[in-house]
């Protein structure tokens, strides 16, 4: 994550947060951005996939 992404997350809060509440909204950041990544590197699983996998299960 990139630090100006960071600091838009704290500007967005309002004067008086829990640290929990940062703490969450930055992993939930990070893992979206984890995911456009995986997308654009065509690591992603299509449905009909997933739909296989799971009846093996």
């Amino acid at each position: 994550m990139k630090k100006e992404k960071a600091l838009e997350a704290v500007n967005e809060l309002p004067q008086e947060f829990d640290l929990e509440d940062l703490i969450e909204k930055l992993v939930f950041m990070e893992k979206v951005e984890e995911g456009l990544k995986q997308l654009e590197d065509g690591k992603t699983v299509d449905q009909a996939k997933v739909k296989e996998m799971v009846k093996k299960w």
